[in-house]
């Protein structure tokens, strides 16, 4: 009442209680346990949607979900919420609506970047088009990176950081596409080389486009293991992979028409997410070449999924955006974390009963089939064999287009908007 007059009338109003505990969770302000003690004693189910956004709050800055270190509960807002919930407050809630929170968390969980974080970006800029976001101490070094003793990189504006601060090419760059490519190039082999940067280790010889939009003509093309520094839209393709009859066992001779969804396990020696649950198909965009080319390549080389079939069987189904602070986790501290922005197309491509995926390029240990409702059931906070993070917003997408939430449930139209929360063009 008396920190924070505003909220706490916007409480006695009865206003949104998901804006006032976001308010709460996201660090805008301390808790302030009387708000707190008021909110859950309006409503039966508001301990339960309070300990919701407290775990949300928390794991939404880790760069792994599930980490042990980074238990949620652990939070006194959680801890607090727990206590002040009623034994029946999480009954209150439908299996819709709580399946709806559980949503909630996974798409924010990849739409994590810090307000501080985002009051200090630096734009990245082309010819005044905008292109990129880095932290001030990214952009520095990029700065500070020269290539035959000239720097490829510069800061303009008014200040160092924030929304009055550019980084921009300099004229050693040049004006073309390729010119700037190569000059981009130079300094991110320097870096590699020089072992300044651990993730460029994981060099992959694979160029992205670098525009304002999706179908504008690049400016430049980035290797995409560097990608992260500049900040840059990055673009991916992702399969929902849907099968009706058996549930894949040789031995079961009964089919049914139960629709499941063809899920992979990612390889134990993948340097990122190693071992987690995965899309039976997904793959970066490169320069270049169509979505739908790409869907088919990445089919036949991850999942053995002939061409003909690919082409046959799949269906674009719109795409989803998020944007990601990714602390730096290197031994030193040349740079303190990077933006990930990405634009994901969404496909679903339903497969023949009789057809089973095949492990071809290594990435994938191997291919199962899970129930709808298992799936569904993956996206509970406490679920200890999670999904790859960015391939919950791709199948929870597809969990909303194909009916099994009902838009009648509260939160239905927040989880709608979430799933596209960054950049989408």
């Amino acid at each position: 009442r008396h920190s924070c007059p505003q909220l706490y009338l916007s409480v006695e109003s009865s206003c949104s209680l998901q804006y006032i505990l976001s308010s709460c969770c996201s660090g805008c302000m301390h808790p302030n346990l009387e708000i707190m003690r008021l909110l859950t004693t309006r409503s039966t189910s508001c301990a339960a949607f309070l300990l919701q956004a407290s775990v949300r709050s928390v794991s939404s800055f880790s760069s792994h979900p599930a980490g042990a270190n980074n238990n949620p509960f652990h939070s006194p807002l959680a801890r607090f919420a727990t206590s002040m919930a009623p034994s029946t407050a999480t009954t209150d809630l439908s299996k819709d609506e709580q399946d709806i929170q559980n949503m909630l968390y996974r798409i924010n969980a990849v739409n994590n970047v810090p307000p501080d974080v985002a009051r200090s970006l630096v734009t990245f800029e082309i010819d005044g088009k905008k292109v990129g976001k880095s932290t001030p101490a990214v952009a520095n070094l990029l700065c500070n990176t020269l290539v035959n003793d000239k720097s490829i990189f510069h800061l303009e504006g008014t200040a160092t950081y924030g929304p009055n601060a550019r980084l921009t090419l300099s004229e050693e760059a040049g004006t073309t596409c390729q010119s700037r490519s190569d000059a981009v190039m130079s300094v991110m082999e320097k870096l590699r080389d020089d072992r300044t940067i651990h993730f460029l280790n994981g060099w992959r010889d694979e160029l992205y486009p670098v525009a304002e939009g999706f179908h504008d003509e690049p400016m430049l093309l980035v290797e995409r293991a560097a990608t992260p520094l500049l900040g840059t839209q990055d673009y991916g393709v992702h399969v929902n992979g849907l099968v009706r009859g058996d549930d894949g066992k040789k031995k079961k001779k009964k089919k049914t028409e139960e629709l499941r969804m063809w899920m992979a396990r990612r390889s134990r020696s993948k340097s990122k997410y190693p071992g987690m649950l995965d899309h039976i198909v997904a793959g970066g965009q490169p320069a270049g070449m169509s979505l739908l080319d790409n869907v088919v390549k990445e089919c036949e080389e991850e999942a053995g999924v002939p061409p003909e079939l690919t082409r046959e069987v799949v269906r674009a189904a719109g795409a989803v955006s998020y944007e990601s602070y990714q602390p730096y986790e290197g031994d030193d501290e040349v740079i303190d974390g990077v933006i990930s922005r990405s634009l994901l197309f969404c496909y679903d491509m339903e497969l023949p009963s009789d057809f089973t995926p095949v492990v071809v390029d290594g990435e994938v240990d191997h291919f199962f089939q899970a129930t709808i409702d298992e799936v569904k059931a993956m996206m509970d906070p406490e679920f200890d064999d999670p999904i790859k993070p960015n391939c919950y917003p791709v199948i929870i997408d597809y969990l909303l287009r194909a009916g099994h939430i009902s838009p009648d449930s509260t939160g239905y139209l927040d989880v709608l908007r979430t799933l596209r929360s960054g950049y989408c063009g």
